[in-house]
């Protein structure tokens, strides 16, 4: 008989909580009870779960009490803060900020490429970064396959990844242009910078802090998250990666233009095949009918969507290839959902027998 679960959504009414419980909805987890956490502000909102209206509680140490399952995404510092009161509780959780992530204790799992990984968990398993997460998806195949021995990355990242308030500044911006009127810029490119600059009809060579050798935070993320999920250890020299990443006019969606180079020489075609039978891959490749993948037509889509693949006429075993991924969804909530399954399936979350009250 299978089991269900107690789950709280923490961080449950912001743009990537409330994808959380739509993918929930969407997912075969058997859920009991559901209990959307979220900050004193937002507290008393209404939300729809499989049906049902369900009331956001403020969230405290206590809210965890007889949770299974905590998904969580409310900011660093909340999860620094109630994800170990919720691990003492007994519950497992996964966690989309960055905080837990370098911690060499703390799991980072796409389960496309390590799903094997939520077995070291000590009750907190860390989302990767949205970006990361869509070029681990990608190359993982290719990797398994060809080996893999370096990456260079640009991304096209969707004001989104600022989060809501990422994309009401595109729209507030983008309609002050078209009426003629200042732009206001309070967000981007970092919340508490020194300086902000408009999104909309412009291109922004900066998402987070600056930090050592002028790489931003960002960057050294998806430098830092790939090598860890791919080789097991976040400064591994077995894969050389590096990144620019640059925040573009789109709400939703990040694009990613991929340069990498394999151990084996395989053909575009090759690369192409192997792709298409991946997990959560979907290859558009048809140059000729100009079909490749676009941000507008894989917004709330769990897949990742690869285009664009070719070789490098000046390098030999040297590829190029165009990745697009919903970030708030396979970026974010999905592969949060994704991880509980794992959970489940390898039985690492203890859940009950009851069956009254299902949703």
């Amino acid at each position: 008989m299978s089991k269900s679960y107690s789950i709280a959504i923490l961080g449950a009414t912001g743009a990537v909580g409330t994808r959380m419980i739509d993918q929930l909805a969407k997912s075969d987890i058997k859920v009991s009870k559901l209990c959307l956490l979220a900050s004193k502000r937002s507290a008393g909102k209404i939300l729809v779960f499989r049906g049902r209206h369900l009331k956001v509680q403020e969230a405290f140490p206590e809210s965890f009490d007889g949770i299974d399952i905590v998904l969580a995404s409310a900011g660093g510092k909340v999860s620094a803060s109630l994800l170990p009161e919720a691990v003492k509780r007994g519950a497992v959780c996964i966690d989309n900020t960055s905080y837990f992530r370098m911690n060499d204790d703390v799991p980072l799992v796409v389960p496309e490429v390590n799903a094997e990984f939520v077995k070291a968990h000590h009750g907190i398993i860390a989302n990767p970064n949205c970006s990361t997460i869509q070029m681990a998806v990608a190359l993982n195949p290719v990797r398994q396959k060809y080996g893999l021995n370096q990456i260079i990355v640009s991304t096209y990242q969707a004001a989104g990844g600022a989060g809501q308030a990422g994309i009401d500044e595109l729209y507030q911006e983008a309609t002050a242009y078209l009426n003629d009127e200042p732009m206001e810029s309070k967000i981007l490119p970092v919340k508490g910078g020194q300086k902000h600059y408009p999104i909309a009809f412009n291109l922004l060579p900066q998402i987070d802090v600056f930090e050592d050798a002028d790489y931003t935070h960002e960057e050294w993320k998806m430098i830092h998250e790939t090598k860890k999920i791919m080789c097991g250890d976040k400064n591994s020299q077995q894969l050389k990666v590096t990144a620019t990443c640059v925040r573009v006019p789109v709400p939703i969606t990040h694009g990613e233009t991929i340069y990498f180079m394999t151990d084996t020489a395989p053909t575009p075609d090759e690369i192409r095949t192997t792709l298409e039978t991946a997990p959560g891959v979907i290859v558009q490749d048809d140059p000729k009918r100009q079909i490749y993948p676009q941000p507008v037509e894989v917004v709330g889509s769990q897949q990742t969507f690869v285009g664009r693949i070719r070789s490098d006429m000046e390098n030999n075993r040297a590829y190029h290839m165009w990745v697009v991924a919903d970030n708030l969804v396979k970026g974010a909530a999905w592969n949060a959902v994704q991880i509980a399954e794992e959970l489940i399936k390898q039985d690492e979350v203890h859940g009950s027998q009851e069956f009254a009250n299902l949703f």
